[in-house]
């Protein structure tokens, strides 16, 4: 009797073990692809989010095919979030093979969605939102203080715009104020609608995610995109730049597509 005793004892334990080594593994492997070797790829799908269009990305993107590599910035549409994850999938359909699909604050909504594409290979987020599967971004961003330039955002009936004082002073701190001005002068509105979107899936939970979180940021709070950043278990840099790193800094920004893509030793 003893014997069969110990014998359903051991098979609790047993069952118990594995109950508990499954739960380990799945919250491991949130993000673990990061850890490891990123597949190569030569294709690059950039996103822009609120306050720029696709050409925020030219000084990343002559980094980019100097280093061989065939880049590619989609307008985003910046009216509501279905309507711009669409935007970034044409884009994707179009690529050859593994690609990275990289996105800049707002934009990183559409690459949480638009990554889980078949030709995407890697993900990289550049001062972006990274929500999880239907999260209120919103609400997430609210346990974090305010950025400074949130009280700059106009609106004129539906369309919204950054102010010229907080588009200067928060979001591109750290670029020449005559380049800034241009930028600010290319400006596109988005509609309001876009911000109401929650995303269905959320790509970095099974890809290779990289997140490059600008210290001076005055546009999303630096401590949530650490957050963000951690729980995805993104390889993550720190970059002294304002919002606009990929402008300010794109030295540093190419270096973390380029590992993202593979092509770094």
């Amino acid at each position: 009797m003893s014997s069969i005793k110990e014998e359903k004892i051991d098979r609790r334990a047993f069952s118990t073990a594995l109950l508990l080594s499954a739960a380990a593994s799945m919250i491991s492997t949130r993000g673990m692809a990061a850890n490891g070797f990123p597949p190569k790829a030569r294709n690059v799908v950039l996103v822009h989010g609120l306050f720029a269009d696709g050409s925020c990305w030219t000084d990343v993107i002559a980094r980019l095919q100097a280093a061989g590599l065939n880049a590619t910035s989609v307008q985003n549409p910046l009216t509501t979030l279905s309507e711009a994850v669409a935007s970034a999938e044409r884009v994707l359909a179009r690529q050859d093979g593994p690609t990275v699909l990289v996105g800049h604050s707002f934009s990183g909504m559409i690459v949480t969605e638009a990554g889980a594409h078949p030709n995407v290979s890697a993900l990289v987020y550049v001062a972006a939102r990274a929500p999880d599967a239907g999260e209120d971004y919103a609400a997430l961003a609210k346990t974090y203080p305010t950025p400074r330039a949130t009280a700059g955002i106009l609106f004129d009936g539906d369309e919204g715009r950054l102010s010229e004082e907080a588009f200067l002073r928060d979001f591109a701190s750290d670029l020449p104020e005559a380049k800034a001005k241009v930028l600010y002068a290319v400006q596109p509105p988005f509609l309001k609608a876009l911000l109401t979107g929650k995303t269905t899936n959320a790509a970095w939970l099974s890809k290779p995610s990289y997140y490059a979180v600008s210290t001076e940021d005055r546009t999303i709070n630096p401590d949530l995109q650490r957050f963000m950043a951690r729980r995805m278990g993104a390889k993550t840099i720190e970059v002294k730049a304002s919002h606009l790193s990929l402008i300010s800094q794109p030295e540093e920004i190419t270096q973390l597509i380029l590992e993202a893509a593979g092509q770094l030793a």
